[in-house]
């Protein structure tokens, strides 16, 4: 495995819809680690085009087209855009490895996380386990528990050793993926993420799972571990659900209390503030996308939750 002074690689994927979450994870990897590549599967032709105008440093790009194989395109019409971005989820990181031999290892990252510390906090606890991937679980708080519906480990931070145990692993969530990937809940299985809850068992000696599960944290766990430790200082945070209301209106989050948790979209906010004025410079518009209506089958459970709330925050609009 490589040692944590050589370049760490990272992979993502987003449409142009994405393009400033992508840009604010962009810049929270600048300012958190010394070297890294992040690799960014451009699912439309825009976001394409507009990464490489922004020609953002660390980066490689890598359009559909050129990494869709023929057992993707065979399922890509039975499957809504989401349910093909989960599709593709687990090729990602074969995509770089089949661009960069030299690649010893590499993380998927979705691209709402933003970091606040260096994910080498979490990668050098995988050298230690001396195992081939990573998985990090939801570390719910117990009122948000749903393990049950959208699984114990969260595909937002996995990482895949190149050898024989981390392509293992890899090449059964790809067959698995091209099998079934919707987003219902049927049999066991969500998406492309209820698949890992069996992988500590079913690959015991190839998958640890994240110990600090407080470095990881998201909307389901803050509230939870901040009471805590009310001084705590993620690697990183998931800002699941967060959307761009207007140009100046941003829906934070749905269906969780976050406590001093806010704090944390404070800066994330900062972050998004810097991106739309490098959209601006760049003749960018800022792509606005409403909040996700819930489907029942999935989300039927909200319905039980104590507290049931949106977040918006104003923003200045940018210069």
């Amino acid at each position: 495995m490589p040692s944590s002074s050589t370049t760490e690689h990272f992979v993502t994927l987003f449409d142009s819809n994405y393009l400033p979450m992508g840009v604010c994870l962009h810049q929270s990897l600048m300012q958190c680690m010394a070297s890294f590549h992040l690799w960014i599967v451009c699912m439309d032709e825009l976001a394409e085009a507009q990464l490489r105008e922004l020609d953002l440093p660390h980066v490689s790009l890598l359009p559909l087209r050129d990494v869709e194989t023929s057992e993707l395109l065979a399922v890509k019409s039975g499957r809504s855009r989401g349910e093909y971005c989960w599709t593709l989820t687990p090729f990602t990181p074969q995509f770089v490895f089949a661009r960069d031999s030299s690649v010893n290892r590499v993380t998927y990252l979705d691209a709402d996380l933003f970091f606040f510390d260096s994910p080498d906090i979490l990668l050098q606890e995988l050298e230690r386990s001396r195992k081939d991937v990573l998985i990090t679980p939801h570390a719910y708080a117990p009122e948000y528990d749903h393990s049950s519906t959208a699984g114990i480990y969260c595909v937002q931070f996995v990482t895949f050793a190149r050898n024989g145990g981390g392509l293992k692993v890899l090449q059964w969530w790809q067959e698995r993926c091209l099998e079934w990937c919707f987003a219902r809940l049927e049999d066991g299985k969500c998406g492309d993420q209820m698949y890992l809850d069996d992988w500590p068992s079913r690959f015991a000696s190839e998958v640890h799972v994240l110990q600090q599960v407080e470095k990881a944290l998201g909307p389901w766990n803050v509230r939870h571990f901040l009471k805590m430790k009310p001084d705590l200082q993620p690697v990183f945070y998931h800002f699941h659900s967060l959307r761009i209301v207007t140009a100046n209106t941003l829906h934070l989050c749905t269906n969780y209390r976050l406590g001093k948790g806010r704090g944390y979209y404070d800066r994330y906010v900062g972050a998004m503030l810097e991106t739309f004025r490098l959209l601006g410079q760049h003749g960018m518009p800022i792509p606005v996308l409403a909040p996700a209506k819930q489907k029942a089958d999935i989300f039927r459970t909200f319905k039980r939750w104590l507290f049931q709330h949106a977040i918006y925050q104003k923003l200045s609009s940018p210069e």
